[in-house]
């Protein structure tokens, strides 16, 4: 009789730092990265009347639209015919995240890098032309493109195809959420040994078909003037702008990273996801993302030192978001940007460019501002930056973000060389305690984390 064999623990869950060493944005302001970040810290408004189309009919006639885009110079010519616009920018962010990352894909193992993308939207452009074809002149003149350049899984299948990324892939649908969930997935990859993951999120419908859906989803403001028309957590607020683009992020496993010398733009250290109830059924859960992904990277509230706002524009969502910053921060505890002001939210892309934003903010040591939106609703109290950049020294960004349907998520980033989350205590659930106000000015770090806070909104809006 054979003896049973002895019973073994199971191997523990493998840990894998996930650090970002390339990023590469197409979205309004700016094709790359260091144009776009250098018209986001000029203050640079990107949202006008639509050109894209004639929106004189339509209730809503402001976007943020990615200018100086030539298909051409960024897509080769065979695949102008079968992709949408959303994967054309898709596919120049692709180039340039993986250049600056300065990785070649094909000298990692045959599955080690792979492509998670989000997207919201789909193809929407390619598929009203291809349906305008089908209502106008019939069947025959729908082209065969049309199976899958409408498709959510476009930008991964074709950025995959390009750079022979053969690792794990796929889409992610989460709305404004989806840029965050994307990185989510693409940190579980590391986890279970993937070297590399190409993620972000992209979304363009700025076309007839995309603001029909819009205007139907509500929540797009109407106002003409492109100052006033997107104003979150003002008491003026009116809803959003739609924008188009997003980025894309090179995110590797920290010790592979390390082993080629790469240079770490940062490390993403939490995150998370929740879902909001249904209707009339309880509150937001926006907070308990923000808490689980502090958690997550075992950061204590007190150590972060800026917040990417979802910053929806609509009176309620806005409330919202800043009561989970006040039961996290406190009143005005910590700065909270919004750089989507100045172009739009621009669905899926939305959340990835507030990720790379993150990045760049805490390479640069600089909070970006968003756009001014006048005097903030009093039931807002979050301390604003806007109309330029604020110096300060920063270690930990907390990115947040919504979409449609009840999504929330949140992620953590950390500057390279800040102190590892395993040297911190536990994250600390509670609200951090309420400043006492002191000068107007914000107080880089000096020792204790509590005096470095700013206690009273910007004069200067």
């Amino acid at each position: 009789m054979t003896a049973p064999a002895p019973m073994t623990a199971p191997a523990p869950a493998r840990t894998a730092t996930a650090a970002v060493t390339g990023i590469g944005i197409a979205a309004p302001g700016g094709v790359g990265t260091e144009a776009w970040w250098s018209s986001v810290l000029r203050g640079h408004r990107a949202i006008g009347p639509v050109t894209r189309f004639d929106a004189s009919g339509y209730p809503a006639v402001l976007a943020g639209e990615v200018t100086g885009f030539e298909d051409a110079a960024h897509i080769p010519s065979k695949l102008l015919p079968q992709t949408d616009r959303v994967t054309r920018l898709a596919l120049a962010a692709a180039a340039e995240a993986i250049t600056d990352a300065d990785i070649d894909p094909s000298a990692l193992p045959e599955y080690g890098m792979g492509v998670v993308t989000a997207n919201g939207a789909g193809g929407f452009e390619f598929g009203q032309r291809e349906l305008q074809e089908l209502w106008s002149k019939g069947s025959r003149h729908v082209g065969a493109f049309q199976s899958f350049a409408w498709f959510y899984a476009a930008n991964s299948g074709q950025i995959s195809i390009r750079h022979g990324l053969r690792g794990p892939s796929g889409v992610v649908v989460s709305e404004q959420a989806g840029g965050l969930d994307a990185m989510a997935q693409a940190r579980r990859q590391l986890r279970k040994g993937g070297r590399a993951v190409l993620t972000g999120g992209f979304d363009a419908t700025v076309c007839p078909w995309g603001f029909t859906a819009h205007l139907a989803a509500g929540g797009l403001s109407t106002r003409r003037d492109p100052a006033g028309a997107y104003l979150p957590f003002s008491a003026d607020a009116s809803g959003h702008v739609v924008g188009e683009g997003g980025a894309l992020l090179v995110v590797e496993d920290g010790d592979a990273a390390h082993a080629r010398g790469a240079r770490v733009l940062g490390t993403v250290e939490g995150c998370a996801a929740t879902f909001d109830p249904a209707p009339g059924r309880g509150a937001p859960r926006l907070l308990d993302a923000a808490r689980l992904a502090l958690a997550d990277a075992g950061t204590d509230v007190a150590d972060v030192d800026v917040v990417f706002a979802d910053a929806a524009g609509e009176r309620d969502a806005d409330r919202a978001e800043a009561a989970a910053l006040t039961a996290l921060f406190g009143p005005y505890g910590v700065p909270v940007t919004a750089p989507k002001t100045l172009f739009g939210r621009l669905g899926s892309g939305g959340s990835a460019l507030d990720l790379a934003a993150a990045l760049l903010a805490l390479r640069d040591q600089v909070v970006p501002p968003g756009a001014p939106v006048g005097p903030l609703a009093d039931d807002c109290p979050v301390d604003l930056v806007t109309g330029a950049p604020r110096p300060a020294r920063l270690r930990h960004a907390l990115v947040l973000a919504r979409g449609r349907g009840g999504f929330n998520a949140a992620a953590v980033v950390r500057a390279p060389g800040a102190c590892p989350a395993d040297l911190r205590g536990p994250a600390t659930p509670g609200p951090a305690p309420r400043r006492t106000p002191a000068s107007p000015a914000y107080l880089p770090y000096e020792g204790d984390s509590a005096a470095r806070r700013r206690t009273a909104p910007d004069a200067a809006g």
